[in-house]
C-alpha cells in the first residue's frame, strides 16, 4: 500500500486492487479519530481529527491488521429496468470493439455488485466479472446528463441518481428511483448490493431533475408567521446553511454546509446563538423583509447594508454588529465589494427542516431546503445559546482584481503531473472564472497544468478544497457541494485554515498558491 497526502487533515490509502481498498476500508472502521472515509476503485480516503490522531498513527493500524479484514457479502438484489438508447452506445461499443446489440446483450447477463458508492448521493460504482467492460470515459464531460442514465467509466457500470455533469459514457436511461431521502435506506445502490439490469418494457418518461420545489410557510396562511424572513427580492443564490451533514461521505453526500465557515461561526456568536444554528447564505445583493421583533446580523462579504423601517425611515448598518429589528424592517444588501457570500443570521436561527442531520443546502446533491425565491418565508427558530455580543471582528476579504494566496499540500495525485506543471501551479496566478459555484470554481491560467500520467483514474475520493484537473489543465478548486468521487487526478489541495478564504472568491479575483 501507499499512504499519500489528500491534505493537512485527510489521506488517501491506495490499495493493490479493488478488493484490497475494501478489506482496508473495514479495517479503517476501528480505527479512533477518523472522521470520515470514502472507498475509491483501488483507494480510501480517510479524513482525520489532527487532534485525535494523525495520518502516520492511521497508516500504521491499517498495515497492522489488513490482512483478516473482510468485506461484508452481497446482501440484497436489485433489478433495473434499462432502455438502452444512450447517446454513446454506439461510440463505445466501437472503442470495444462489439456491437451496440453485443455491448446490451453482455451488460445485461453480467453479474453487477455494487463496490462503493460515491460522485452524489445514490451513485453506486457496480462491478462485474466480464472483462469487456473496461471503458474510458468522457475526453469532455457533458455539464449536463440526465437522472436515471445508464453510464459506463472504467471497469464500472452506474446509474445518475439526478441531474448532474458526468464524464461516463451513457449507453441507456432507467426511471427507477436511485435516491430517496424518505426511504431506509436513502440509497437503492449501497456497497454490496447485487444488481441486475433488464431490458424496459415501456418508455422511459421522466419529468426533469433538479432541486425540490420550495415550501413556502404561507401556504395554508396568507399571513407570514412571525418571527420569520419573507424574500422580496432574491440574490443570485439565497440558501439556508449551517455547519453540514458529516459522516454520509461513503454514501455520496458531501459535508455541504456554509461555503464561509468563519461567517457562520461569526453570525451565531454576535446573536447569542448555539454554533450549529442555521444562517441564510446570499450571493449577490438582495431585499429582505423581516416580521415580528428580534435580532440580526451580517457578516461574511463586505458590502453597502441598509435597514430600511416599515414607516420608510433608513439607516446603514455595520458589518458584524449585532441589530434590532421591527415588525415590517427590510434588510437591503448591496452587491458585495468584496468576498461574494453574505451571512445572515437571525437569533434564534433559521428554522427549516433538517436532512440527514442538517439545514444545509447542498445544491449537487439536491438535499435540504430549496434555494429561496421572492416570497418564500423562513420561520426563525430557537436556537439560542446565550447573550448578543457587541460584534465580531473584521478579516480581510478577497475583491474582484486583486490577488490572495491560499497555501496547499500538494498531492495525491502530484506525480501524475510535469515539473513543469507544479512549477506553474506555484508561480503564475490562477483568475476565478464566472464559471463558479459552490460546487466548484473553475480557475484560469495562462500555463494549463500539463500531465505526466495521461491514462485514466480509478474513481477515488476528493475533500473539500481540492484541486482537481481536467483535461484542458484548468483547475477546478472543490466547494462544500463538491462531488464524494471523482476520476481526474488531483493536484493538491488547500489546507483547511484556507477553505473559508476560498468560499468568499468572486469572479475576477486572481489565486497565488503557496505550497506548504
Amino acid at each position: 500500500m501507499r499512504v499519500l497526502t489528500a491534505s493537512d487533515r485527510a489521506m488517501l490509502i491506495e490499495a493493490a486492487d479493488l478488493a484490497e481498498a475494501m478489506r482496508v476500508n473495514v479495517r479503517l472502521g476501528d480505527i479512533p479519530g477518523i472522521v470520515e472515509r470514502v472507498p475509491g476503485a483501488r483507494t480510501v480516503l480517510v479524513r482525520f481529527d489532527p487532534l485525535r490522531t494523525s495520518a502516520d498513527a492511521i497508516a500504521a493500524a491499517v498495515a497492522s491488521g489488513t490482512a483478516d479484514a473482510e468485506p461484508p457479502s452481497p446482501t440484497r438484489e436489485v433489478v433495473l429496468p434499462v432502455r438502452y438508447d444512450g447517446e454513446d452506445l454506439e461510440e463505445t461499443a466501437r472503442m470495444l470493439s462489439v456491437s451496440p446489440e453485443e455491448l446490451v446483450r453482455r451488460h445485461l447477463a453480467a453479474e453487477w455488485t455494487v463496490a462503493f458508492s460515491g460522485f452524489a448521493p445514490g451513485f453506486g460504482y457496480a462491478v462485474s466479472g466480464d472483462p469487456l467492460f473496461d471503458v474510458p470515459r468522457r475526453s469532455t464531460p457533458r455539464t449536463r446528463v440526465p437522472a436515471g442514465s445508464v453510464g459506463l467509466a472504467g471497469v464500472f457500470s452506474g446509474v445518475y441518481p439526478r441531474e448532474s455533469p458526468g464524464g461516463w459514457q451513457l449507453i441507456g436511461r432507467t426511471d427507477t428511483v436511485m435516491w430517496d431521502i424518505d426511504r431506509d435506506p436513502p440509497a437503492l445502490l449501497s456497497p454490496g448490493t447485487g444488481v441486475r439490469f433488464e431490458r424496459a418494457d415501456r418508455e422511459v418518461v421522466r419529468s426533469g431533475g433538479g432541486v425540490r420545489t420550495p415550501r413556502r410557510a404561507e401556504a395554508d396562511d396568507p399571513r407570514p408567521r412571525t418571527p420569520c424572513v419573507e424574500v422580496v427580492r432574491p440574490a443570485l443564490q439565497l440558501l439556508v446553511q449551517d455547519a453540514g451533514r458529516t459522516g454520509f461521505a461513503a454514501l455520496g453526500v458531501s459535508s455541504s454546509g456554509a461555503a464561509d465557515r468563519r461567517a457562520l461561526h461569526d453570525a451565531n456568536r454576535a446573536v447569542g446563538n448555539a454554533p450549529t444554528a442555521a444562517v441564510l447564505e446570499c450571493v449577490g445583493s438582495a431585499v429582505l423583509r423581516l416580521h415580528g421583533s428580534g435580532v440580526a446580523v451580517i457578516t461574511g462579504a463586505e458590502g453597502e447594508l441598509e435597514l430600511v423601517t416599515a414607516d420608510g425611515g433608513a439607516r446603514p448598518i455595520a458589518h458584524g454588529v449585532p441589530f434590532a429589528t421591527s415588525e415590517g424592517d427590510e434588510l437591503h444588501l448591496g452587491h458585495p465589494e468584496r468576498g461574494i457570500r453574505y451571512v445572515i443570521g437571525v437569533r434564534g436561527g433559521v428554522a427549516a427542516a433538517s436532512v440527514l442531520g442538517s439545514r444545509a443546502t447542498d445544491t449537487l446533491a439536491g438535499l435540504g431546503p430549496a434555494p429561496l425565491v421572492a416570497g418564500d418565508v423562513v420561520g426563525v427558530g430557537r436556537d439560542v445559546a446565550g447573550s448578543v455580543e457587541e460584534g465580531v471582528s473584521p478579516r480581510a476579504l478577497p475583491a474582484t482584481g486583486e490577488v490572495v494566496e491560499l497555501p496547499i499540500t500538494l498531492g495525491p495525485r502530484d506525480d501524475w503531473f510535469t515539473p513543469a506543471a507544479l512549477d506553474a501551479l506555484v508561480s503564475q496566478d490562477w483568475l476565478v472564472t464566472p464559471r463558479s459555484d459552490r460546487v466548484g470554481v473553475r480557475l484560469q491560467g495562462d500555463r494549463p497544468l500539463e500531465r505526466a500520467i495521461t491514462g485514466e483514474l480509478p474513481s477515488e475520493g476528493a475533500v473539500a478544497g481540492a484541486l482537481q484537473v481536467p483535461p484542458d489543465g484548468q483547475p477546478v478548486l472543490f466547494g462544500p457541494d463538491h462531488p464524494v468521487t471523482g476520476g481526474y487526478p488531483i493536484i493538491a489541495a488547500l489546507t483547511d485554515a484556507a477553505l473559508d478564504t476560498s468560499g468568499q472568491l468572486p469572479p475576477g479575483a486572481r489565486i497565488r498558491f503557496r505550497a506548504v
